[in-house]
C-alpha cells in the first residue's frame, strides 16, 4: 500500500482545481492500493451555519482535487479502472449550502432571468460513522431527521483529450464532477486514457447526496479513501463507466439533459452489444426494457445521467476482462 497525504494547512490557492494542466504528485502502479484523503468542496472553509460560501471562499478555488496521480504504463487508448475499497468521512461533520444563482431551481448563468437569487444559507450536518447516520437539522424550525450515511466521491477523472484543461466543477468524457451517488465504496470506475500516465484525480466527498443534487450542494465533507487501480491495455473507453456487484453503468454529461440521457443510453447499448454479441437493435431493445436511469446532477456546468443495467440479464458476460472482480478481491 502507498499513502498520499495532501498538506493539511496548505493555501487553498496552491491546490489543484482542474483535470489536466497539473503535474503528477505521485506514481500509482496497477494493482497497488492507495490510501489518501480529500478536502471538501469548500476546502474546509465553511464550518458553521454562519459561514456563507460567497464570503469565506474564492469562487475560483472550489472542488480541490487530490492528485493527479501518474498511472504507471497508461497510454492513450487504454482504460484505467479505479476500485473504491473504502470511502469514509474524515470528520464528524459536513455542510450544505445554497449558492446565489447556482442550483436546479433558480436562475443561473446558463438560464439567465431577472429575478433576485434565492437566499444564501448554510446547513450543518453531524455525521455518526458508527450508526451510519447523517443528521439533517432545519434552519427555520426545530425539525430534525437522521438520514443514511452513503459516502461517495463527486469528482473522479483523468486529464481530458486534446491537451485541454477543464475545471473541477465540470463533468465530461474524462469524468470530472459527475456527482453520481453510484461512485461509492464497492464500485469500479472505468476511464479512458487521453494522455500518458492518465493523470487521475479525485475529490468532492459527499457524506450523502440525493439523485440530481437539486440545490447544487450535497452534504460536503472531507473524505478518507482507500482505492486500487488496474490498467486495461489497448481498450478505449469513450465515456466513464461504472460497475458494482449488481449493475453495469454508463454515464453521459452534456446540456441539455436529454443529450446526457442519450449519451448514457447509447453507450450502454454499445457496451451490451459488445459483451453479449447481440445486434445493435437487439441490444437497444434489451436496454430499453431493463435499464434504470438515475439523474446524477442537474446543476453543474454539464448535467450527468447514469444508465444502469442489471448484470443478471447479461448471462454471465464479464466486462474489461474481469477487472472489477480482480480489484474487488483486493479488499
Amino acid at each position: 500500500m502507498i499513502r498520499w497525504d495532501p498538506e493539511p494547512d496548505a493555501d487553498p490557492a496552491s491546490g489543484v482545481y482542474t483535470f489536466g494542466g497539473a503535474a503528477p504528485v505521485a506514481t500509482w502502479r496497477p494493482g497497488q492500493v492507495l490510501s489518501t484523503w480529500t478536502r471538501d468542496c469548500f476546502g474546509g472553509r465553511v464550518r458553521s451555519t454562519s459561514d456563507m460560501a460567497s464570503q469565506v471562499t474564492d469562487p475560483r478555488y472550489l472542488n480541490p482535487q487530490t492528485g493527479p496521480f501518474w498511472i504507471e504504463g497508461a497510454e492513450p487508448g487504454d482504460t484505467v479502472a479505479i476500485h473504491f475499497l473504502s470511502i469514509e468521512p474524515r470528520f464528524d461533520w459536513g455542510v450544505s449550502t445554497t449558492v446565489p444563482f447556482f442550483g436546479s431551481l433558480t436562475a443561473t448563468g446558463f438560464t439567465a432571468m431577472l429575478h433576485d437569487p434565492l437566499p444564501e444559507r448554510t446547513w450543518f450536518y453531524t455525521i455518526d460513522p458508527q450508526a451510519r447516520l447523517v443528521r439533517y437539522a432545519a434552519l427555520d424550525s426545530a425539525y430534525e431527521v437522521d438520514l443514511p450515511l452513503d459516502p461517495m466521491h463527486g469528482t473522479v477523472g483523468v486529464a481530458p483529450p486534446l491537451g485541454e484543461v477543464r475545471s473541477s466543477l465540470t463533468p465530461g468524457s474524462w469524468g470530472g464532477n459527475m456527482d453520481t451517488p453510484e461512485m461509492r465504496a464497492g464500485a469500479t470506475c472505468y476511464l479512458g486514457v487521453n494522455v500518458a500516465g492518465a493523470l487521475l484525480s479525485l475529490g468532492d466527498g459527499h457524506a450523502r447526496q440525493g439523485e440530481g443534487e437539486t440545490c447544487g450542494v450535497a452534504v460536503e465533507c472531507a473524505m478518507n479513501t482507500v482505492a486500487v487501480v488496474d490498467l486495461v491495455k489497448g481498450v478505449p473507453t469513450a465515456w466513464p463507466r461504472l460497475e458494482d456487484d449488481t449493475y453495469l453503468m454508463t454515464t453521459g454529461s452534456a446540456r441539455p439533459l436529454e443529450d446526457a440521457f442519450r449519451i448514457a443510453h447509447t453507450e450502454l447499448v454499445r457496451w451490451t452489444s459488445e459483451l453479449t454479441g447481440l445486434s445493435t437493435m437487439d441490444a437497444y431493445q434489451l436496454v430499453s426494457q431493463t435499464t434504470l436511469t438515475p439523474v446524477a446532477n442537474v446543476v453543474d456546468t454539464n448535467y450527468t445521467v447514469v444508465a444502469k443495467m442489471p448484470k443478471s440479464v447479461l448471462r454471465g458476460a464479464v466486462a474489461y476482462g474481469g477487472a472489477h472482480q480482480r480489484l474487488r478481491a483486493a479488499s
